[in-house]
C-alpha cells in the first residue's frame, strides 16, 4: 500500500519500487510507474497501485479420479502482473487518494480466476486417470496439464499476468482409502519383517547351540586341566616339604655347629677373664696389703711421735706450773677459763657480788702482800 502524507491540501503519495502507480488527473495520465513519489490534489487525482512482484497462490481443491475416488490435490501457482496498465483497465487496482487502500480487492478476483483456471485443468486430466496411476504418476502429470494449461489460458495475457511457475506439492486420497493402500505393503513389509524375526531366532537357536557346545568343551577341557593342576600342586607340595625339610636340615646343623662353636668361644673367654680377674684381685690384696703394713707402721711411727711429744710437754708444763707460784697459776686458771667460756653479751654485776668478789681478792692477795 502506498504512503500518502497530507500537507496544506495538499497529499504526498510514495510508491514501493514492486508497485506500479498510475496517476490520471482530468482524465489524463500525469505519472505512470514503480516507485514514483510526487504531490497531486485529492479532489482530482485517480490513483491505481498495482502490485508487480512475484506473488504465491496456495490451491487445494477436491478431484475425482476414473474408479470414482476422491482425491485432494494441493498446489501452488507462482505469478506476477507484466502489464500494469493493462491489468489496470481490466481489474480495479484503484486507491483512496487520502488513505491509499484499495478501493476493491483485485487480488482476490486474481486468485479466483487462477484458482478456477488450475482447478479446471487439473479436474480434466484426473477424471481420466485411475487412482493407483494418479498416486503413482498423477503429480507430475497434473503439473504439466495445470502450467501448459495457464500458459495457453488467452484471459490470462488479456488481463496482464504471466504465470512463472506451477508446483503440485501432493495428490491425497480419502484416509479410508489410503489406510486400505496402505494395507498390503504393510502387510508384505510385516511378513518381510516375521521372515527376518523367524530367521533371527533360527540364526539366535543355532549360535546358542554353538555356544551352549563352546561352553561344555570349554568345562571338560577346565575339568582336565584342573585335574592336572591337582597333581601338579601335589607333586610341587612333596618338593616343597623335602627341599624345606632338607633346608630345615642343613640349616639345624649349621645352627648346632654354629652354637657349639660360640659356647666354645664364649667359655674359654670366661676361663680367661676368671683367670684375669684372679691374677688382678690377687696383686689388688697384695698391694693393699702392702699398703696396710705400711700405713700401720706409719701409724705406730706417728703415735709413737706423738707420744713421746706429749709426754715431753707434759712434762714440761708440769715444770713449769711447779715452778710458778700460786698467783700466776689463778691467773692462767681465770685466762683459760675465760678462752673456753662461751660468749657473753651482756654481764650485770651487783653491788653485792662486786663486794664479795673485791673482799675475796682482797682476801687472797693480802697474805701474799705480808709475806
Amino acid at each position: 500500500m502506498a504512503d500518502i502524507t497530507r500537507r496544506f491540501g495538499w497529499r504526498h503519495l510514495r510508491g514501493a519500487p514492486t508497485a506500479h502507480i498510475r496517476h490520471h488527473r482530468s482524465g489524463r495520465l500525469v505519472h505512470d510507474g514503480p516507485g514514483l513519489s510526487f504531490w497531486y490534489r485529492s479532489l482530482t487525482a485517480a490513483l491505481s497501485e498495482v502490485p508487480v512482484d512475484d506473488r504465491e497462490l496456495a490451491m487445494t481443491f477436491h478431484a475425482r479420479t476414473s474408479d470414482f475416488q476422491d482425491v485432494a490435490v494441493q498446489a501452488t501457482v507462482t505469478y506476477r502482473v507484466s502489464d500494469p496498465a493493462t491489468a489496470a483497465a481490466r481489474l480495479d487496482f484503484s486507491i483512496d487518494p487520502d488513505t491509499g487502500a484499495w478501493r476493491g480487492a483485485p487480488l482476490e478476483q486474481l486468485s479466483t480466476l487462477l484458482t478456477e483456471t488450475a482447478q479446471q485443468h487439473a479436474l480434466d486430466v484426473l477424471a481420466r486417470t485411475s487412482l493407483s496411476s494418479a498416486l503413482v504418476d498423477g503429480v507430475a502429470a497434473v503439473r504439466e496439464r495445470v502450467a501448459s494449461g495457464l500458459a495457453a489460458e488467452p484471459r490470462l495475457p488479456a488481463t496482464g499476468i504471466e504465470i512463472v511457475a506451477v508446483r503440485v506439492v501432493a495428490l491425497r486420497p480419502e484416509p479410508e482409502v489410503e489406510r486400505a493402500l496402505r494395507t498390503p505393503a504393510r502387510e508384505q513389509i510385516q511378513q518381510e519383517a516375521d521372515r527376518a524375526t523367524y530367521e533371527r531366532r533360527a540364526v539366535a537357536v543355532e549360535r546358542e547351540r554353538a555356544i551352549a557346545e563352546n561352553e561344555l568343551a570349554s568345562q571338560i577341557e577346565l575339568a582336565r586341566r584342573e585335574e592336572q593342576l591337582v597333581e601338579q600342586r601335589g607333586t610341587n607340595a612333596r618338593r616343597e616339604a623335602e627341599e624345606k625339610a632338607a633346608a630345615d636340615a642343613v640349616r639345624a646343623g649349621a645352627e648346632a655347629a654354629r652354637t657349639l662353636r660360640l659356647t666354645e668361644a664364649e667359655a674359654t673367654r670366661t676361663v680367661q677373664l676368671a683367670e684375669a680377674e684372679a691374677t688382678r684381685n690377687v696383686r689388688l690384696a697384695e698391694a693393699e696389703a702392702a699398703r696396710q703394713v705400711k700405713l700401720a707402721e706409719a701409724e705406730a711411727a706417728a703415735a709413737r711421735a706423738v707420744g713421746a711429744a706429749r709426754a715431753e710437754a707434759q712434762s714440761a708444763w708440769l715444770r713449769v706450773h711447779g715452778e710458778v707460784d700460786a698467783a700466776t697459776l689463778h691467773a692462767l686458771t681465770g685466762t683459760r677459763l675465760a678462752e673456753n667460756l662461751p660468749r657473753i653479751e651482756n654481764l650485770t654485776v651487783s653491788p653485792d657480788v662486786l663486794t664479795g668478789l673485791l673482799a675475796k681478792l682482797g682476801g687472797a692477795g693480802g697474805p701474799g702482800e705480808s709475806a
